[in-house]
């Protein structure tokens, strides 16, 4: 009876030992196949997978690969090919090339912004030299131009103004006649005094005259030593009287003298606040307004001051030997000369400043009291020090700083002192060296100690 698992091959008169070692034989090989296709089939879906992640596909596309994954590990499993095995390697060195594409640009930015921060971590700052400040620098100050002399002009006789013969603007000369005032009154009573003066005088003299004789008859024991002394007593009363009356018509006649209002000095009339018949009272009422009784002002205009206040870090530099000249708008270009007359010697406590008065001629008239001039002092150091601009200088709690670059390019705080101020520049008295890189416009967080650079722009 034949076995139906055995081949068909086999007779009926083949061993049983022989027989039995061909079936282990086939279903050892048939284990080792079903080994393989179970490998190929595992990377056969790892490989699907690596593709799918490259490139996505649809569903449809999926179930195809799947079918030909499963055709192809079926295929391997009877003959595998080195070309299918490829795939992975392929789909490796494409993934690595995508993921270099993307990495490398990002690691050149990474490191230039590295770089750049670097750079920037190192401050860039432009420095200046210092230089002699000048021996003579020039100080402009605004003064006020004043008369030489002025005064106000009262009546010191109350009468009525008969007429006035110069009126605003005239130029007048010292004791020129004004204005007349008319006062009878006054007049009347200066005959009066007089004519008392006359009585006073003959009294007087009729006196001396008996006393001389009283006198004479005493040395001849004619009267008595009593009666004498009377009459020399009465002459000296005489005497007393006279003077009295003689006192009170000088009196009134300067009284009348100051009915002619005169001029007390060479100069021009800038005010007249009087008119023919108007009444006016001796002395006037001065610093009443609108009643304050001035009949003429009156201005020295041949020789004005200016007065102009010197601050105090150049105070020490003015004298009389300081050159000075004037601006005004009116005259553009001009040069007006001056010189300086007198100061206060004392600082104003208020303002801290220096009062210079400054004379100027003025025969020609350019100049006008009352007017705005510009003052320009020519101030001398004999100890000129370093000049530095404005805009390198530090303002700290500790006092005025500036910032100099070392010879290992950090930064370096100092206190200086300042000197004479030049408007952008300022004299640096002490704290700093001719040699020193000082850094212009420093910023308010600059420490001692920070890297700095000098931009190639520096200036010195």
């Amino acid at each position: 009876m034949n076995n139906p698992s055995f081949p068909p091959d086999l007779g009926d008169g083949s061993e049983p030992a022989a027989e039995a070692d061909r079936i282990a034989e086939g279903a050892k090989a048939a284990k080792v196949n079903q080994a393989a296709r179970a490998a190929d089939t595992a990377r056969a879906a790892e490989t699907a997978q690596a593709a799918q992640a490259a490139q996505p596909a649809s569903n449809e596309d999926d179930s195809h690969a799947d079918t030909a994954g499963t055709a192809r590990a079926a295929d391997m499993t009877t003959s595998p090919k080195p070309r299918r095995r490829l795939w992975p390697l392929a789909l490796t060195g494409l993934a690595a090339a995508l993921l270099i594409v993307g990495i490398v640009p990002r690691l050149h930015a990474s490191a230039a912004l590295t770089q750049q921060t670097q750079a920037q971590s190192v401050l860039s700052v432009s420095v200046v030299t210092p230089r002699p400040a000048p021996a003579v620098h020039e100080l402009l100050l605004p003064g006020a131009v004043t008369p030489f002399a002025e005064a106000s002009i009262y009546a010191r006789t109350s009468g009525y103004l008969a007429h006035w013969s110069a009126d605003i603007g005239a130029q007048v000369k010292a004791g020129q006649t004004l204005a007349t005032i008319d006062a009878p009154d006054l007049d009347a009573q200066l005959r009066q005094a007089r004519a008392d003066e006359a009585t006073a005088q003959a009294n007087f003299d009729f006196a001396k005259t008996t006393a001389q004789r009283w006198q004479e008859m005493l040395k001849t024991q004619s009267v008595a030593q009593q009666d004498a002394d009377t009459k020399v007593s009465d002459m000296e009363a005489r005497r007393a009287m006279l003077a009295s009356a003689q006192a009170n018509v000088a009196h009134l006649a300067e009284l009348v003298s100051y009915e002619k209002i005169t001029a007390p000095f060479d100069g021009t009339i800038t005010a007249r606040n009087v008119d023919v018949g108007t009444l006016v009272t001796a002395g006037g009422t001065p610093g009443t307004p609108g009643m304050s009784g001035e009949l003429f002002h009156i201005q020295q205009t041949g020789v004005l001051r200016v007065f102009v206040d010197v601050p105090q870090n150049d105070a020490p530099y003015v004298t009389p030997d300081t050159g000075v000249y004037l601006t005004a708008q009116q005259y553009p270009g001009r040069h007006i000369a001056a010189k300086v007359a007198r100061t206060s010697g004392s600082i104003d406590p208020s303002s801290r400043t220096l009062r210079v008065e400054v004379d100027v001629d003025n025969k020609d008239g350019a100049l006008m009291p009352g007017a705005y001039a510009q003052v320009h002092l020519q101030l001398q150091s004999t100890t000129p020090a370093l000049d530095l601009p404005v805009s390198a200088l530090l303002f700290r709690p500790d006092g005025v700083t500036v910032a100099v670059v070392d010879g290992n390019g950090r930064a370096v705080l100092r206190t200086v002192h300042i000197g004479r101020d030049f408007g952008t520049h300022v004299e640096i008295t002490t704290g700093l060296a001719a040699t020193d890189r000082v850094i212009d416009n420093p910023g308010d967080s600059l420490s001692t100690g920070q890297l700095v650079q000098i931009a190639p722009a520096a200036h010195g």
